[in-house]
């Protein structure tokens, strides 16, 4: 499933699913195959966040996965202009799409993680995997402003691959690690390069207000079953900056979720961004200006666009 949490109009943000061009609402599908099986209103609930249903476990997976198939069926069937009137699915152009979990329980973030990436700034391949945080209240969703602020004059790009923790832990085994995700998305973990040098350490530099844009769906583990066989690009006013591979990640996604576990315990609702390829602005120059579009994108995922704007 494409999972997105998405708002109609001003109601509070909903969990949905995308198929063809609609949203698919899966508590209002839920809520009316609960209703037509005559089950009693005290269990026709279904999560209201995407936290709720990846906390909810292969339970609420199961339910959303049943309320996307009858939501499919109904998006096919003619005459199903009515499912918005009905609140069981919308155009996806009529929507406005959050970002996918809002917000995440802990926003970690590896560096690093390209040997190209790292070789362009200068840096030794890491013997280790190199992590760092942001804070989740930097998150921003797809479309939504990535604020140019007036402390920074090195803005900076960076794609990368996301995975979502379903099943917590702690000292996962590599060999288990990818049964404890949930799913993926795309960071674009933009960065003020100035500051991150100036401060001597990552955090500042990369935790600015609007400074994580994630989205623009959630997919489901089970349609990614090998996450390092994804193309990964970014674009900026429509000029290739990156473009590379998920293959070449000098630590692979179940090895990150290992040693990060280590001693760690790993709730539901995690997000671990997996590092960024080569081609950011620091190593070419190129950096960010008011008014840019910014195009993240990985395979079987999709673009997460966001474009650059003054404070």
């Amino acid at each position: 499933m494409h999972l997105v949490t998405f708002r109609k109009g001003r109601s509070q943000g909903r969990v949905g699913a995308i198929w063809h061009e609609a949203v698919i609402d899966l508590a209002g599908v839920a809520k009316d195959l609960a209703v037509q099986r005559n089950e009693p209103a005290r269990g026709r609930g279904f999560p209201k966040t995407m936290l709720e249903l990846v906390e909810g476990g292969e339970a609420a997976l199961a339910r959303a996965r049943e309320a996307f198939e009858a939501g499919q069926r109904l998006v096919d069937a003619p005459g199903s202009d009515d499912l918005a009137a009905r609140r069981l699915a919308y155009p996806l152009a009529k929507v406005r799409l959050l970002a996918p979990i809002t917000p995440p329980r802990n926003v970690f973030c590896l560096g690093r993680n390209y040997a190209d990436h790292a070789a362009e700034r200068g840096a030794a391949v890491p013997e280790h995997p190199v992590y760092f945080t942001k804070p989740a209240a930097c998150v921003i969703g797809p479309g939504e402003r990535v604020t140019h602020h007036a402390v920074t004059k090195e803005l900076d790009y960076e794609v990368e691959l996301t995975a979502v923790i379903g099943t917590g832990g702690r000292d996962i085994q590599r060999g288990h690690a990818l049964r404890h995700v949930f799913g993926y998305t795309v960071i674009n973990d933009v960065t003020a390069r100035d500051l991150q040098k100036r401060h001597g350490q990552w955090f500042k530099g990369k935790s600015l207000d609007t400074f994580c844009p994630m989205g623009p769906v959630l997919v489901t583990a089970d349609e990614i079953p090998d996450p390092q066989a994804l193309a990964v690009s970014l674009r900026v006013n429509g000029q290739v900056r990156q473009s590379s591979h998920t293959s070449k990640m000098i630590f692979p996604v179940d090895q990150c979720i290992e040693v990060l576990s280590q001693g760690l315990t790993l709730m539901p609702g995690d997000v671990i961004a997996t590092g960024t390829p080569d081609g950011v602005g620091a190593a070419t120059g190129n950096f960010l200006k008011v008014g840019d579009r910014m195009e993240a994108e990985i395979e079987r995922i999709g673009v997460l666009a966001n474009r650059v704007a003054a404070p």
